[in-house]
């Protein structure tokens, strides 16, 4: 398939889901006039942060093929490794910090070494890594939270620029660049090619092994600076940090565009499809519906996606 051809595609998608954000933002807002006010909006804007963040690695990981379900492990170790870092061993807040992202990459390495060195399922790899990751979380914690950190590195998580509060900026700069560098970027687009084909994409000279170890490292990485935030906007390290998150994501990148037989997405639908999941629960809280019905509603969103992608794939 024609690069073009693909983004147009992607394109589609993105036009079609803003289509559904918006119509489902204005209908909200009038069975429920707190649904758009500037503070739940600014709230929906902050509990997405760390979701989109991860997203970005998640939508190039589908495009190329891939999968990673460590990314959610991997959230908890950064956020541990660095509170760690700040008050067992009194390092500064950005020594720490630089620990946590490269506890990330560590993981994220292993990963792409096993699927795309050793051509090992990704799936397999990435769900052995995720119980071993927070196996580790437990052993290096001794299961226990951990908090009383600096206040300048509260300040990535809690502090405001403009009034936004800094997540939501480190969110939105990573999507805005991702998409960019993902549309305009010659080593990102080749995940398209990759993700298509990846046997003409070999024969064609591209660097597949090299990407794809690439692609894992970025987003064991996006999945660490996530943790940070996270663990800086709630002033603590959980052992339970990000569990359930993989799934989460996977489900707003496919809600986004992206497919599980790889070859299509990007960034800005896998960042409007995490928004539209924020804005179901955020709906579901208001509207006082039970929280045991969240899963179900969000799984419910999952297999249509899935679906839906299935059926346009056959259509084509």
């Amino acid at each position: 398939m024609k690069a073009k051809s693909l983004f147009m595609s992607s394109r589609s998608s993105e036009l079609g889901l803003l289509l559904i954000v918006a119509v489902y933002f204005v209908a909200m807002s009038i069975y429920e006039p707190l649904f758009c006010q500037f503070d739940m909006v600014k709230a929906m804007l902050l509990s997405l942060s760390a979701n989109a963040i991860i997203a970005c690695g998640m939508a190039i990981l589908l495009i190329s093929g891939g999968f990673d379900l460590s990314v959610g492990s991997v959230l908890g170790l950064s956020g541990m490794v660095a509170a760690l870092g700040m008050v067992k061993y009194g390092l500064p807040f950005y020594v720490a910090s630089l620990f946590g992202l490269l506890a990330g990459a560590a993981v994220g390495t292993f990963n792409g070494f096993l699927i795309a060195r050793l051509r090992i399922n990704p799936f397999i790899i990435t769900l052995g890594s995720m119980k071993m990751v927070r196996g580790l979380v437990k052993v290096i914690s001794g299961g226990r939270e951990v908090s009383d950190f600096p206040k300048t590195f509260e300040w990535l998580g809690q502090g405001k620029l403009f009034k936004v509060q800094m997540p939501i900026i480190f969110c939105l700069v990573i999507v805005a660049l991702g998409e960019l560098l993902l549309r305009k970027s010659r080593f990102l687009r080749q995940n398209f090619y990759i993700g298509g084909n990846e046997r003409s994409a070999i024969l064609s000279g591209i660097p597949v092994v090299r990407i794809k170890m690439f692609n894992y490292i970025l987003s064991g990485l996006l999945a660490a600076l996530a943790g940070l935030l996270i663990t800086a906007r709630y002033g603590n390290a959980s052992v339970t940090a990000g569990v359930g998150v993989e799934l989460q994501v996977v489900t707003a990148v496919i809600i986004g565009g992206a497919s599980l037989r790889g070859g299509k997405g990007s960034i800005l639908g896998a960042f409007l499809g995490t928004l539209l999941m924020v804005m179901i629960v955020g709906s579901i809280n208001l509207l006082g519906v039970r929280a045991d019905w969240q899963d179900f509603v969000l799984g419910a969103v999952l297999l249509t996606a899935v679906i839906v992608d299935n059926l346009r794939r056959r259509e084509r």
